[in-house]
């Protein structure tokens, strides 16, 4: 069998992830410390948990409406009224996903047609190049710069605009980079937009997760709400990764679009999930405040750290990462992370992994102990002192 021929060219295109293959040689080192993994180091509170036990004792273990529950709807409605000052109809403005990498794929397929450009403002998640690709679109990355806190800027969205571009993501807060975007900033970008057909899918799963101020969606602008697909979920913001459990908002005619592929493809999120959805939106505010107070301090830590030891960094004000400049290193991204694992044990993603403008640095998440972000800047500082040591034996 001749399968380069059999399967779909486009898929066989796409790349796979360059963050897996730092979390397989992890699993295998003993005593190694992981600053990689973008997720929660907190378990699911208990009272979301024991809502999921309670909907499995009670039988609830049927299908629900394709879109989601209506309960749950409506609840993710008022909690997006109340948190973000977002209005929108549970009727049928809302889909439950399976996690917001679903509402990511539905939102790209139900919008691109073959050769459409999408723009992804890069460094950012993995994903949106590669699932823009799969459904028959290119991808046009956008290198957001450090000295702009990797914000987009509207000259650099400008330059980028075709007559074949269809989409913007907005990736805020960035995974990555921890970088956000203030009403100010999406002001500017809505001028460049104007007279235009282009969509804006907003990826705010790190919504909750902002230091300072609140975060501010496209969707809370009048002048891009029509033209803006919100996505979001529950993995960072209750500490539910595994529930898979996210939604996606946009105007009705958009997200009728959007319920038709969920339907054929997934039909329903998870039951048990949904259940527990609804109890973290009816009563998971004070987890989300516990946990955000406790990633700011881990925050704040780590990126003084990072500069005691000699690694530039513009302080991060969403998400939980950390994006020091390790060009002072002498050494790619790549380079400095395998060396970093191999030398010290200590797990860290190369900033390349995420698309161009991402060399040059690394990615550092503090979704884990104090303990272990103290104890891996011990070996990073040991790390740069061989690295320098050794670099002058050599003569560089």
């Amino acid at each position: 069998m001749n399968y380069d021929q059999i399967l779909n060219q486009r898929i066989q295109a796409v790349k796979p992830s360059g963050i897996r293959k730092f979390f397989d040689i992890l699993e295998e080192m003993k005593d190694a410390i992981s600053l990689g993994i973008g997720e929660p180091d907190f378990v699911t509170p208990w009272h979301i948990r024991d809502a999921g036990i309670y909907s499995l004792e009670k039988g609830y273990t049927k299908y629900t409406s394709n879109a989601g529950m209506a309960e749950l709807r409506r609840e993710i409605a008022s909690y997006l009224n109340r948190r973000f000052g977002l209005h929108y109809n549970f009727a049928n403005e809302i889909v439950v996903t399976v996690g917001g990498s679903e509402a990511i794929d539905l939102a790209l397929r139900c919008l691109v047609n073959p050769g459409d450009e999408v723009i992804v403002p890069v460094p950012s998640f993995v994903c949106y190049g590669p699932l823009t690709s799969m459904a028959g679109g290119v991808p046009v990355y956008v290198e957001t710069k450090a000295e702009n806190e990797f914000r987009l800027m509207p000259e650099e969205l400008r330059a980028a605009i075709t007559p074949r571009t269809k989409t913007l993501v907005l990736p805020y807060p960035c995974n990555p980079t921890g970088g956000i975007m203030e009403r100010s900033d999406l002001e500017a970008l809505a001028q460049v937009l104007e007279g235009t057909d282009i969509m804006i899918i907003s990826d705010e799963i790190y919504a909750e997760l902002t230091y300072g101020q609140h975060h501010v969606s496209p969707a809370n602008l009048p002048e891009l709400y029509d033209r803006t697909i919100v996505v979001n979920g529950f993995s960072k913001s209750h500490a539910m990764t595994g529930w898979r459990m996210g939604y996606v908002c946009a105007p009705e005619p958009v997200i009728r679009q959007m319920l038709k592929l969920h339907q054929f493809g997934i039909m329903s999120s998870p039951t048990v999930s949904q259940y527990a959805a609804i109890e973290a939106m009816r009563n998971g505010d004070h987890d989300i405040e516990k946990m955000r107070e406790e990633y700011d301090g881990r925050r704040r830590y780590l990126v003084e750290g990072l500069r005691r030891i000699g690694l530039p960094c513009f302080e991060p004000r969403g998400a939980f990462y950390v994006f020091p400049d390790i060009r002072p290193t002498g050494l790619t991204s790549e380079e400095f992370c395998e060396r970093f694992l191999m030398e010290e044990k200590v797990a860290v993603i190369p900033g390349s992994a995420f698309g161009p403008g991402g060399e040059g640095f690394v990615r550092c998440c503090y979704a884990t102990g104090l303990k272990d972000i103290a104890e891996a800047l011990t070996r990073m500082d040991n790390f740069l002192t061989n690295l320098k040591r050794k670099q002058a034996r050599d003569g560089n």
